[in-house]
């Protein structure tokens, strides 16, 4: 604590620097707190900010308050609610209070002990001050006997302020969901009331002693040094866990995301520690191939660094989690080490590039997959950082170290490198494994008439899963066919799709920043022609094809000639050894070590045994039957299901997904097998954030996490994967999933048509509309 109050000695006190690194503990955040005062006492009038934040947007609305506080004088202190003690509440002359909404009117996680001993509080808060602005959704929960819930928090903290003698100085604020703008209408409103009852008028401008430094994102590309930043110097750092937020949004393109243990975080927080920070690490994988050295070698990094476990992808590939930041090094080396690696697999760039994996056309897979590794290294960023920051000795200089110039260049990219992430599929019809329009760029193959040579692809642009609940500006999208070229012409096409969306990406509004919205404003001709000019040549007139499913086709497949591959159930990806269950992870690394042949990984996160020669079949059979890896005695429903990993690693999560979707099945699949549809595919997928991982949106059954328990119900996808579903219901709990589903599936049971599908069925029986376009997503 001396040395932190030391740092108010300054002759210039450089207090921001102080923001990432006093929270450590709970001594910290003390020392914290008396420089806090020690500077209120030599500023102007105190004024306590206090949030509760699961998303982080009362956290930013919070922020703001402190820093428009801190123009107009005052001296102003900012930190969760769980950081604060509520019998210090009454010798603060001014607090502010901001929270959101979580679940059925409950306050966030971050905010609940507050809460909890605040209602239970016998202070006497009559010299105290306040304000509460709350963020909720006016239409969570629809019915009119659930409007209590909405802001309930907010509502909860104003009343008992009251109650406790506290004088309101505003009146409370909500911020709607609804609003054409969200929260931020109703923050905006609750802002200017704040200042006027607080007499303080205009804020003063900006000065650099009392506003931190901001930038945007695109700011940070251009500034980090062609991705450099301080990376090197924040991973040398041992003592926290964590790097700041520019350096996390640049470690994303070399293919690593910051996250913490959201299990742990009300218990660590109690005991005044910092959150269970880690890394997820993705590689980079073209066509989802990989050798049984490499799996070896994921396997080991698993147990040596990560969390004991592996994730298939729902984009063909591997990831790691709970790497400590002290050994992000030696796993990528580790990685790299096994002839893969892992830039541009996050970030604003091309990211990995999926291929189909199906077994029916392997003749055709080895070309399908040297075209997705040409063009994932066609379009791989030129960066010197990546090799420079995790592969050598010497440590480089980024942006914030720089003391001698870095010679680098990125002749596709730039500095600023694309609006947003970049996806690319391939895909063979009839079979959609890779749900190939649900990508920026799809190349949907074009064969002879005897099946057996591709001779080029329909180009689709415009895909993308994303959106945000309630902001009907965003939207899911199908990508929409440019038309058709010879597959000599593939990669010229995936560098000049991707440039015109460097060149004509939204750059302001990251929410809006994805292809597919540059596809709706500008509209396909415009496309067409920018992309035709660019390249040299035209399109020709798309040509005909079908796609019929887009699942992945399970057990034992003869393919070329004297090979084989056996497709099995991996559920969700999560390759572990399951406490209680069977030891899978244990399992595969056997199969590697006995495999000569190939790993494909799929689009569904499954695993194909790849190229198992003949005279290798009866050992290869004996390996798999004795860990029992060959079941495949499971619902058709559940063998068409998918969930992102969502908690407790996922920062964006709402709601569980990859830990309960299992359960749910479980459920479903009593009524299913009532219904006798035990066999009928249905293709069922959950996330636990409306960002879309698990691509639902194209679902048959989708569920989209609100709130911890509470999930939007989707139905209407296709079979095939290519039509959008849509909204039958909000913010449904587990029993009403269950009241919602059983009847639907008994009467798809009694009254489909002949080798109709579930999602045909709910638009021909008008359940939900048919939703082609996303533009039409958010109409009911």
């Amino acid at each position: 604590r001396d040395s932190v109050l030391a740092a108010a000695g300054r002759a210039v006190p450089a207090l921001g620097a102080l923001d990432a690194s006093v929270e450590r503990d709970a001594g910290a955040r003390l020392a914290r707190g008396d420089v806090d005062a020690l500077m209120g006492a030599l500023g102007g009038p105190s004024l306590l900010v206090l949030f509760a934040s699961d998303g982080g947007n009362a956290e930013d609305a919070a922020r703001r308050v402190a820093r428009g506080a801190r123009r107009r004088g005052m001296a102003v202190r900012c930190m969760g609610m769980d950081e604060f003690d509520v019998d210090e509440l009454a010798f603060e002359p001014t607090v502010v209070a901001v929270v959101s909404t979580a679940g059925q009117g409950e306050v966030p996680t971050n905010g609940r002990e507050f809460v909890k001993a605040l209602m239970g509080a016998s202070a006497n808060l009559s010299e105290t001050r306040y304000a509460v602005f709350g963020l909720g959704d006016s239409h969570y929960w629809p019915r009119a006997e659930d409007a209590l819930f909405y802001n309930k928090p907010a509502r909860d903290i104003d009343r008992r302020l009251a109650e406790l003698g506290a004088a309101r100085v505003a009146e409370l604020g909500l911020g709607d969901d609804q609003d054409a703008d969200g929260w931020e209408a109703g923050f905006a409103d609750f802002e200017q009331r704040l200042w006027a009852a607080l007499n303080l008028g205009d804020a003063a401008p900006a000065a650099d002693d009392d506003e931190p430094p901001t930038r945007t994102d695109e700011e940070n590309k251009v500034i980090s040094n062609y991705l450099r930043g301080s990376i090197s110097s924040a991973i040398a750092d041992t003592s926290c866990g964590y790097v700041d937020e520019w350096d996390g949004k640049l470690l994303k393109f070399h293919g690593t995301y910051m996250q913490d243990d959201r299990d742990l975080r009300a218990a660590r927080l109690a005991r005044g520690e910092e959150k269970a920070f880690s890394f997820m690490i993705r590689v980079r994988l073209p066509g989802g191939v990989a050798t049984p050295a490499q799996w070896l070698a994921m396997d080991r990094l698993a147990d040596e660094y990560g969390n004991g476990t592996m994730k298939i992808t729902t984009r063909q590939t591997f990831q790691l989690h709970g790497v400590l930041k002290r050994n992000l090094r030696e796993t990528m080396r580790g990685i790299n080490r096994a002839l893969m690696d892992t830039i541009a697999a996050c970030g604003d760039v091309n990211r990995n590039v999926v291929a189909s994996a199906n077994p029916l056309q392997a003749h055709l897979q080895p070309e399908v997959a040297q075209l997705a590794t040409d063009i994932s290294r066609h379009l791989l960023p030129s960066t010197s950082a990546y090799h420079e920051i995790w592969l050598d000795d010497k440590m480089v200089a980024g942006a914030a170290e720089q003391t001698s110039a870095v010679e680098d260049h990125e002749p596709l990219y730039g500095a600023a490198y694309l609006p947003r992430k970049f996806k690319i599929a391939i895909a063979i019809p009839p079979e959609n494994d890779v749900d190939v329009v649900a990508y920026d760029l799809g190349f949907i193959a074009i064969l002879d008439d005897a099946q057996q040579h591709i001779l080029g692809y329909n180009v689709a642009i415009g895909g993308g899963m994303g959106m945000t609940h309630n902001n009907r500006k965003t939207y899911p999208r199908l990508a929409t066919c440019l038309g058709y070229v010879p597959k000599e012409r593939a990669i010229a096409v995936a560098e000049h799709v991707m440039l015109v969306q460097r060149d004509h990406g939204d750059r302001t509004n990251r929410k809006h920043a994805r292809l597919k919205y540059t596809v709706d404003d500008h509209g396909m001709d415009w496309w067409r022609e920018q992309v035709e000019a660019r390249a040299g040549f035209a399109f020709e007139p798309a040509r005909p094809y079908a796609f019929t499913r887009n699942g992945d086709r399970y057990g034992w497949v003869k393919t070329t000639p004297g090979l084989n591959n056996f497709t099995m159930f991996v559920q969700n990806g999560r390759v572990a050894n399951f406490a209680g269950g069977a030891p899978l992870k244990r399992a595969l690394a056997d199969v590697a070590r006995a495999h000569s042949g190939a790993f494909r990984l799929t689009c569904n996160g499954h695993l194909i045994v790849a190229d198992v020669r003949d005279a290798d079949m009866p050992a290869m059979r004996a390996l798999l039957a004795r860990h029992g890896l060959d079941n495949l005695d499971y619902s058709a429903l559940r063998l068409h299901s998918m969930a992102c990993a969502a908690l407790p690693t996922c920062g964006l999560a709402m709601a569980e997904s990859e830990r309960y979707l299992p359960r749910l099945i479980d459920l479903l699949d009593r009524v299913i097998d009532d219904a006798g549809l035990r066999n009928d595919a249905i293709v069922i997928r959950m996330t636990g954030c409306p960002n879309g991982c698990a691509r639902p949106y194209n679902a048959e059954i989708a569920f989209v996490g609100k709130a911890p328990g509470a999930y939007n119900l989707y139905l209407g996808g296709s079979h095939a994967g290519d039509r959008l579903n849509k909204l039958y219901r909000e913010t449904v709990t587990e029993d009403q999933i269950l009241e919602l589903l059983t009847p639907l599936i008994k009467q798809y049971a009694l009254e489909r048509n002949s080798g109709e599908s579930f999602g045909d069925f709910v638009i021909r029986a008008g359940v939900v509309k048919e939703t082609r376009e996303g533009l039409d997503f958010h109409d009911l």
